[in-house]
């Protein structure tokens, strides 16, 4: 009998964001001063009336098995949401809860993708997604984005990448790693693209309600046959600061929620009942302090990284990234140290100014890196300081 290790686990690798973390978080264990700003993790604490929840559901011993897809009480509260916020009809048969945004997704690609199916992946994007595609056995196929369109794609680049294998478009706004966020005159102009075509759209609204002064909308807005065949996917991680408590969700069209339903009642089943409840108080919090601060902190990032030598940045309108490009920087180096890659200019940081990011070569991005502002003003300060003293030390 041969042993060893399926190929699908073979052909992927680690998430190079949480790899970071974990490095920066053992040096810092280690007594080593580094700033992390490479967690996409806000740095609030969970709202009271969350954890209020979460503690009476265990007093109340609610910590037995839950239906599969959730809560009905969570589910009907997450499509009231929508209905508020978006103005999308959806009942409590049309959410299926999960363990996280990632497992949301994660199940979609597991239910709609086969074999040899093409999945329209703009980048630069999020470090997991082209690995789930691979799990899926489909492929990525991917749309380039730059700088010069905002780091979006337009409905030339998203027509010139349909194929008849074509099965999904992922898209992601607010997007991690950029903070880019498709207007609504952008998204018509995607959706009359897709309305001639047949295939599923994933929408990745996770930082939906993370936006600075612009609106957010959802492409499952634009009409009934495009919402049918529309996986709004969202969760309690980023704008309710819950990441440990794992709860994400997707909205559908019911007979894909009933699929994917199925599919995770054989792998995880329910998420964590004590999590739901502490989601259900989630959704009684109204934010007053979380966006104008993220706000602050993004400009002051973008106003510092402005005066710095070699270095540019796209304003972001959502999430809590900016996304510099350091490509002025290659064929330069450091103290004798040469950088021509990003991922050189990440590592010297690391290990010569001891500020942690993310380099952009994981997001199929390789001319920029990931600044993550969900910190402290105090760490930010430090961090500005140093990344501009390195910068004036690259020659």
């Amino acid at each position: 009998m041969a042993i060893g290790l399926s190929d699908r686990v073979k052909s992927i690798a680690p998430s190079p964001t949480l790899s970071i973390d974990a490095k920066t978080k053992q040096m810092i264990a280690e007594g080593i001063d580094v700033i992390n700003l490479s967690v996409g993790e806000p740095d609030f604490g969970t709202p009271e009336v969350a954890c209020a929840a979460g503690k009476a559901a265990i007093d109340e011993q609610f910590t037995k098995y839950t239906a599969v897809p959730g809560i009905v009480e969570l589910r009907k509260k997450i499509a009231a949401q929508l209905k508020e916020r978006l103005n999308l009809d959806y009942t409590a048969d049309d959410i299926l809860v999960s363990s996280g945004a990632k497992h949301s997704l994660y199940n979609a690609f597991m239910a709609l993708c086969n074999k040899g199916d093409e999945v329209i992946l703009p980048a630069p994007y999020w470090v997991s997604y082209p690995e789930m595609i691979r799990l899926a056995e489909a492929t990525p196929v991917v749309i380039e984005t730059d700088e010069s369109t905002g780091f979006k794609i337009t409905p030339e680049q998203l027509e010139q990448a349909i194929t008849p294998k074509t099965k999904v478009l992922l898209l992601n706004s607010p997007s991690n790693p950029t903070g880019a966020v498709y207007t609504k005159e952008e998204l018509a102009a995607l959706a009359d693209v897709i309305s001639k075509h047949e295939f599923y759209v994933i929408s990745d609204e996770i930082y939906d309600q993370l936006v600075y002064g612009v609106e957010q909308v959802s492409i499952a807005t634009f009409g009934e046959e495009i919402k049918k065949r529309t996986l709004l996917i969202n969760g309690f991680s980023k704008a309710y600061s819950m990441t440990g408590w794992r709860v994400g969700y997707m909205a559908g069209e019911r007979a894909l929620i009933k699929a994917m339903t199925s599919f995770q009642s054989h792998t995880t089943a329910n998420p964590s009942s004590i999590s739901q409840k502490a989601a259900v108080g989630a959704l009684d919090h109204k934010d007053e302090l979380m966006v104008p601060e993220f706000r602050w902190r993004r400009d002051y990032v973008l106003d510092r990284i402005a005066k710095m030598p070699m270095l540019s940045c796209d304003t972001p309108s959502g999430a809590f990234y900016v996304f510099p490009n350091c490509s002025a920087c290659y064929g330069k180096s450091f103290q004798g140290h040469p950088i021509n890659s990003c991922d050189d200019f990440a590592s010297l940081l690391l290990e010569h100014a001891k500020i942690a990011l993310v380099p952009g070569s994981g997001f199929g991005a390789p001319n920029n890196f990931r600044i993550s502002y969900a910190t402290s003003r105090d760490n930010l300060k430090k961090a500005m300081d140093r990344l501009e003293a390195f910068m004036l030390s690259v020659q």
